[in-house]
């Protein structure tokens, strides 16, 4: 039962992680119409026919993806140092996260809508953590926190960690050769828009100024103001639709 609600659930991250990437692209060739982040990939679902279908389709695979990701703090994860506390606080964290996203994908299939975009609840968690006695440096911190994660991230990838994730011995080459640059380049990609969007809370702290913090669609923006130009947002958006592909790749081969 959690090996297939953790397969569902990678699945589910997969297409999030490929419509965002190519709303990102579209962002970048000038039709930016649609928010670049995870409350615009359901918006474009829920637009496809039988979209409504295809939410609770979705929002279920991300309900698997929670609930997988708190197994693993009860139970512990894979591997063998699955059963310790850092193991299991990262999958704590993970499970609210996606908790959080299957919450956004059933309520678009309940015709609620979603739960307003990434960068206006950014703006707002910001503006409430600022007020409270402390604020700038728990927003600071926190900013610092998912900065340092999103490095992580992409180091990780680079250095391909996820092998041990992996039934290797089970693959082809062409496919360890496909999953391996998909998830490299995907991994780096996800790490560096996480170092971003960190960094921006940071800034938003530093000047006492809620507005500067920026969710996945503002700071998939913000690239195209580098010396690179959209260029920039373009690698880093191919970069998103890989990680998709690479998450597809997991669904199969994961050890569970």
């Amino acid at each position: 039962m959690i090996e297939g609600a953790a397969r569902a659930g990678l699945t589910a991250r997969g297409v999030i992680y490929v419509l965002v990437g190519l709303l990102a692209l579209q962002i970048a060739f000038g039709d930016g119409g649609e928010q670049a982040d995870q409350g615009g990939a359901l918006q474009e679902v829920a637009e496809q026919p039988f979209g409504a279908v295809l939410l609770w389709i979705l929002g279920a695979g991300l309900v698997g993806m929670a609930l997988w990701r708190l197994s693993e703090v009860v139970f512990g994860a894979a591997g063998p140092d699955g059963g310790t506390w850092k193991k299991r606080g990262a999958s704590a964290v993970r499970a609210v996260f996606y908790g959080f996203v299957a919450y956004s994908a059933l309520s678009f299939a309940a015709g609620a809508g979603g739960s307003g975009s990434s960068d206006g609840r950014s703006r707002d968690v910001t503006a409430k953590a600022l007020e409270m006695p402390g604020g700038q440096w728990i927003v600071g911190i926190g900013g610092a926190a998912v900065a340092v994660a999103g490095l992580v991230i992409g180091v990780q990838a680079a250095r391909r960690k996820f092998h041990k994730h992996l039934r290797l011995a089970e693959m082809s080459r062409r496919m360890r050769r496909t999953v391996d640059f998909t998830g490299v380049a995907g991994g780096v990609a996800r790490g560096l828009v996480f170092a971003a969007a960190g960094a921006f809370a940071v800034r938003a702290a530093v000047d006492f100024e809620p507005d500067k913090a920026k969710g996945m669609d503002d700071t998939l923006r913000s690239f195209t103001e580098t010396p690179a130009g959209p260029w920039l947002l373009v690698a880093v958006a191919v970069g998103l639709v890989l990680f998709g592909v690479f998450s597809f790749g997991m669904a199969r081969w994961r050890k569970v």
